[in-house]
């Protein structure tokens, strides 16, 4: 068989590729994610605080929470939780070893 090589991926160009999901999720969440990559982070989005991508695989594992599809073509992963639960969600995420930021809203 002969194997012709289409792309290589680096780091870099795998968070850009159209293919990566992250393309996809919030564009806040990308930046952050970007700047602090081995931090789970938790967005506030009204009353819950929502993931996304591995971050919400990680949160739906280490919580038990349900695991959903995100997006208008549901092109990315996301979970969330109500605001009032982070005091018993956030400890859990800790203790299993996880980095993680919180993300307010920026409320006037």
């Amino acid at each position: 068989m002969n194997y012709e090589v289409k792309e290589i991926v680096t780091p870099a160009n795998y968070l850009a590729s159209e293919h990566n999901e992250m393309n996809n999720a919030p564009k806040q969440y990308r930046e952050l994610k970007k700047k602090y990559p081995d931090a789970v982070i938790l967005f506030r989005t009204g009353d819950f605080y929502e993931t996304y991508c591995d971050d919400a695989e990680v949160c739906a594992n280490t919580l038990g929470i349900v695991l959903a599809s995100g997006g208008t073509v549901k092109s990315y992963r996301m979970t969330g939780f109500p605001r009032h639960a982070l005091d018993t969600y956030l400890p859990k995420l800790v203790r299993a070893g996880h980095r993680v930021a919180i993300c307010d809203e920026n409320l006037p």
